[in-house]
């Protein structure tokens, strides 16, 4: 989908400017925890641990904070117990939403994303009924000018990969959960940067919105939900067309 800036593009350029603040970290740190306190701290077999690991690494998480985080989700040190909890629906213009939250009270969490839904006249929707659309998949995404297109397609599919396409100036790579950390380390090996890396729900289709106040609308509702501290991720098929996504980062909205 060349030309076009899919919810996912948008995402990590979004999750670059948020770890700069400190934000992305302190969430990373959440995952981190629950995952270790999950599987363990030993990533040679809590293989979702390695993939977080991999996402923490590629914002530039402070190793020292990812070491702590899984220490406190194995126990070595005293930390908050946090539970996952996940809320779909819709916005305008039909676009799906998946809000994956972990908070360590799952009643407030709940109010308070349900009052963003219904500021932004929308309703949770029955659990399932928009999570069928979306597929968990290790996401990677590389600068175009940083690596020959032919090359990187014979490194990333030889290490696994499922699929590799151009999205405008970078290229997206798809894979399955277990070959994510596969891929990552090829890449790494061959010395080509990565611009984001992580395991995420990826739609089987995107829903194009041309409207802008529709965009700008949807991109609103995002924004509000994802400054929830109990929010972890929101993913959504929303796809915007790089001209109008341009217009309403310049006009600041």
């Amino acid at each position: 989908m060349s030309g076009h800036s899919k919810w996912a593009t948008i995402r990590h350029k979004k999750g670059a400017a948020d770890a700069r603040r400190g934000k992305v970290f302190s969430k990373l740190s959440k995952e981190l925890m629950v995952c270790a306190r999950q599987g363990g701290g030993d990533t040679s077999t809590n293989i979702t641990l390695r993939s977080l690991m991999q996402k923490a690494k590629s914002v530039n998480m402070p190793s020292d904070n990812i070491d702590r985080a899984i220490k406190k989700g194995t126990g070595e040190i005293e930390g908050v117990h946090f539970e996952e909890v996940v809320y779909e629906g819709y916005a305008s213009g039909g676009v799906a939403l998946i809000v994956q939250a972990l908070t360590d009270n799952k009643n407030r969490a709940a109010a308070e994303i349900r009052h963003t839904f219904s500021k932004h006249g929308s309703s949770f929707a029955q659990q399932g009924s928009v999570s069928r659309g979306f597929e968990r998949k290790g996401q990677i995404f590389v600068d175009a000018a940083a690596a020959d297109e032919e090359k990187l397609m014979e490194i990333v599919l030889e290490a696994g990969a499922d699929d590799m396409t151009r999205d405008g100036d970078q290229f997206e790579i798809l894979t399955t959960p277990s070959a994510f950390t596969d891929v990552t380390e090829a890449l790494d090996k061959a010395g080509i940067p990565i611009l984001s890396s992580e395991v995420a729900l990826v739609p089987a289709a995107y829903v194009p919105v041309k409207d802008p106040g529709t965009a700008k609308s949807v991109l609103k509702f995002i924004a509000e939900l994802e400054d929830n501290d109990d929010v972890q991720n929101v993913y959504t098929n929303m796809d915007v067309d790089d001209t109008l996504m341009k217009e309403i980062e310049e006009a600041g909205e």
